[in-house]
Parts: structure tokens; sequence; C-alpha cells
């Protein structure tokens, strides 16, 4: 398996994961199934939407717990211990600033599984995450993204 295949989590979202799963499987499949078996009393399948609509449910679910096992199989956890201080890399707290506009951001570097770009956590695949990785304090970096190119200096790596 390439490096490419791996996820890289926390120690922390593994177990989130890991317990998600669990739920789901357990205590999820089971109101599934209920309201499933609530559906099909009701009458004739086929014009049945409470019955379509619990399927469809139901379907979407596994599709998260087939997500969630896919995602698990490949886990890797990160020891941050092993990395360089002051250099950015997966797990890092970066501050820049945009060279262009003089505004200052910070970003937490984490794998593509637990990306959300609204609490400030990029993706190290992401255009800005790929251009900030390796990268010290101080150093300018240009970045091509889909809203043109961008230039970043980095302030602080935690």
């Amino acid at each position: 398996m390439s490096d490419a295949n791996f996820v890289y989590l926390t120690q922390e979202r593994l177990i989130e994961l890991e317990q998600e799963l669990k739920e789901l499987k357990t205590t999820g499949r089971k109101e599934i199934a209920g309201k499933i078996s609530e559906a099909r009393s009701h009458g004739d399948l086929s014009e049945n939407a409470e019955y379509d609509a619990a399927k469809e449910e139901q379907g979407m679910f596994e599709l998260r717990i087939s997500k969630l096992e896919n995602v698990l199989s490949r886990a890797r956890v990160v020891d941050e211990s092993k990395f360089e201080e002051g250099v950015v890399h997966i797990l890092s707290h970066v501050e820049v600033k945009n060279l262009k506009t003089n505004k200052t951001f910070s970003y937490h570097l984490v794998s593509p599984e637990e990306a959300d770009f609204q609490s400030g956590k990029i993706a190290v695949v992401s255009p800005v995450g790929q251009g900030l990785m390796g990268k010290k304090v101080g150093e300018i970096v240009n970045i091509k993204a889909p809203a043109g190119l961008m230039e970043f200096q980095i302030l602080s790596v935690k």
C-alpha cells in the first residue's frame, strides 16, 4: 500500500471515529430497522412513502458505515514527537500573513478526513496545505490556489 493511501489521524480523532462506527453498527442499525418495520406495518409497500424514506435512510446509513470502515482500515496515528520543531507538518498550527492583503490567518493542518475550513482546519493535500508543508518561520511561500497566486509569510509554527 502506498503512503498516499494512508489516512493520517490524531489519536483523539481515531477514537472518535471508532466510537461513531460502534454506535452506528449497534444502536443506529436497530433504530433504522425499527423505522423500516414500522413503515412496513402500514400496508402496501409500493405506495408507502414512509417505507421508501426509511429504506433511503438505511442506504445512507450503511454508506456512512462503509466510509468509516474504509477510513479506519487505512488509518495511521500521527506521532507529533517525531516531527522537527519549527517546521510545518501535519497537525501544525501555522500563522501566516497574506502579503497582498496584509491579513493574518491561522491554519491547523490536518488529514483530508479531518479538514473543516470553517474551524481553520485545512487538509495537507489542499493547495495551501501543500504549499506550507516543510516550510519554516519567516519563509515567504507562493501558493497557486483556485483564487490565484497567493503569497504568504509564515509568522509562527506550533
